[in-house]
């Protein structure tokens, strides 16, 4: 580890923690309802594998011990999570053995509407004692056989959105147009980036979804518009702040996932500020025990 390095970022980050507290100023009514001086934070910061896709398990498992992490949104990336059963039961003990639970796994393709390989994937978030399926692609055709397994299952099913280029899901509004008949577990995972980029504000949709939002990918963006733009979180144009608010005030129960998708090969200044901003936006909205 290069040491000039490590100290640059941890007085890079320091700073950021400081200036998110400073800004976000005193707590907010909202806030105040849900949160005390001392309790526990209403928003539980995780981490998207994806992240670290260049590295390994054991890698990313040490990654998350130096950022004091133990909530993981695995994908079968690498060795994070394999589908085959063996290996997954293998990826599924090193995970126990240090304490990272692993609350959703994504984001999972759906490309056949057909019941052997819907219900493969259900089987494995099963294994794992999975409780949010991120998909990735669904089409709408396909959603009511998906609907079956997860009343089966008892799993909750996020559609992701992914941006302009998505050629259904562009932003969370699309999918709350389809699923809002459907069984209550069938719902939506924000990604914030891609939403903003939809020209859709995130906190809006946060408060569009309500009880449907299983799980939000965090990310920030220079360009609100630009896909290539994102930044470490507290970087861009992102309204942190107000996307915890209307999560607390929508009383999400779910995670918040870190989902850094630049700079694959050497992620971890930019996850380290991301963290370090979050956190202390949170202890400005007076959670000083974060989870």
């Amino acid at each position: 580890m290069n040491y000039d390095r490590s100290r640059r970022n941890f007085l890079r980050n320091s700073a950021l923690a400081a200036a998110a507290i400073s800004t976000v100023g005193s707590v907010s009514a909202v806030a105040q309802d849900y949160a005390m001086e001392g309790e526990p934070t209403a928003i539980k910061l995780g981490l998207a594998s994806y992240t670290f896709r260049e590295f390994s398990r054991a890698q990313m498992i040490a990654y998350m011990k130096q950022l004091n992490l133990s909530a993981l949104n695995a994908k079968d990336v690498k060795d994070h999570l394999p589908m085959d059963p063996a290996l997954e039961a293998t990826a599924l003990a090193d995970y126990a053995a240090v304490g990272i639970r692993l609350h959703a796994a994504g984001a999972i393709y759906f490309p056949k509407d057909e019941d052997d390989d819907i219900r493969s994937k259900f089987d494995y978030c099963k294994r794992a004692g999975i409780q949010v399926i991120v998909a990735g692609d669904p089409t709408p055709e396909t959603l009511p056989r998906i609907e079956k397994f997860v009343k089966e299952y008892d799993i909750r099913f996020a559609i992701h959105n992914h941006g302009p280029e998505d050629k259904i899901w562009h932003s969370p509004l699309d999918v709350l147009k389809v699923v809002r008949t459907m069984d209550p577990r069938m719902g939506c995972c924000i990604d914030v980036g891609h939403t903003m980029r939809a020209g859709v504000d995130p906190v809006d949709a946060i408060h569009a979804a309500g009880p449907r939002l299983f799980n939000v990918h965090m990310k920030d963006l220079a360009n609100a518009t630009e896909k290539n733009s994102q930044v470490a979180v507290g970087e861009g144009l992102m309204p942190v702040r107000g996307i915890f608010e209307a999560l607390v005030a929508t009383k999400y129960k779910g995670f918040v996932d870190l989902e850094y998708e630049i700079h694959g090969d050497d992620p971890m200044p930019g996850v380290s500020t991301s963290f370090a901003f979050m956190r202390g936006v949170l202890t400005g909205m007076g959670y000083t025990k974060q989870a």
